[in-house]
């Protein structure tokens, strides 16, 4: 009679576990789509980025604004209390040891979790926007336009950056969904950072830090789509916390960028890197909340 009245009743587990339904092939097609999609707008706004900021004098010369010349030594490091620490923390993290040990600790993470596969996607995420960034860095030449406040090296992307925020997509592809939300606000603080870090010592433009940012998020879009299309990942819940969450970093994005961009032009363009590190910080909170509304949910093995 219960079978009858519920029939998912009669194949529920005594021991109360859920029953995993599988995902209707419609519904991870869709999925699919939405992630490739999602890849191919991120390596586009990547592209765009690239040809804008190093390929023109107008891009060349907004770089130089948001990061200008330092006053002494004609670098661009620049002078405050936080150069010294800023190089310590990129010794650290640049360092192959530390990235060695944050890929070991996702994997024992992900094992721990039950989502092997998750975990290799993660591993595929953070090396496959690394080796990108490294081709781009080398093949993509800073032509000289004219422009006093710029020169001919090219650093577009960050390594450094690049390798921080895919670290960060992968984590967070690795947790259980509802875990998710709690790493999202704190490690994309992090990962702004040091991308400031980057920007204070002069080692990289505000351009080099979005497309960093774009590089990654669109490895983490693909790898989730390669999941997806394999059956090892399902639909996210939509909930409406995930919709107000998102409503709040966006939010708070417009009105950390508009609170400084408006003072900045009133008084002094030296706060330029002031603008641009405040920027970076909304747009990495920004595309994390994204991809994680977006980022699917990882099956469990046995």
């Amino acid at each position: 009679m219960l079978s009858q009245l519920h029939p998912e009743a009669a194949h529920q587990p005594r021991d109360g576990t859920p029953v995993v339904r599988p995902v209707p092939p419609m519904a991870g097609r869709a999925l699919v789509g939405r992630l490739l999609a999602a890849a191919l707008v991120g390596l586009l706004a990547f592209g765009l980025t690239g040809l804008f900021f190093v390929r023109t004098r107008y891009g060349q010369h907004l770089d130089g604004l948001l990061l200008p010349r330092a006053e002494r030594g004609g670098g661009y490091e620049q002078r405050t209390a936080l150069t010294v620490p800023a190089r310590d923390l990129l010794a650290v993290f640049g360092h192959p040891f530390t990235i060695g040990v944050l890929l070991v600790v996702l994997l024992t993470v992900a094992v721990l979790t039950r989502r092997t596969w998750m975990g290799v996607a993660g591993v595929a995420t953070v090396s496959g926007a690394a080796a990108l960034a490294a081709a781009t860095k080398t093949l993509l030449p800073r032509p000289d336009l004219a422009v006093s406040t710029s020169t001919t090296h090219n650093s577009f992307p960050s390594g450094h950056v690049t390798a921080a925020m895919a670290l960060l997509l992968a984590f967070l592809l690795v947790l259980p969904d509802r875990l998710r939300w709690w790493l999202a606000v704190p490690g994309a603080a992090a990962v702004a950072v040091v991308a400031a870090a980057t920007m204070v010592t002069g080692w990289h433009w505000f351009s080099d830090v979005l497309g960093s940012v774009l590089l990654a998020a669109a490895a983490c879009c693909l790898s989730n789509a390669v999941l997806a299309a394999c059956r090892q990942a399902s639909e996210p819940d939509r909930r409406t916390v995930r919709h107000r969450i998102l409503a709040l970093g966006v939010g708070l994005a417009g009105l950390e960028v508009g609170l400084l961009v408006a003072p900045t032009a009133v008084f002094d363009i030296r706060k330029g890197p002031l603008v641009a590190i405040l920027a970076e910080g909304s747009i990495v909170l920004l595309v994390t909340v994204l991809l994680v509304c977006l980022m699917p949910i990882g099956r469990r093995g046995p």
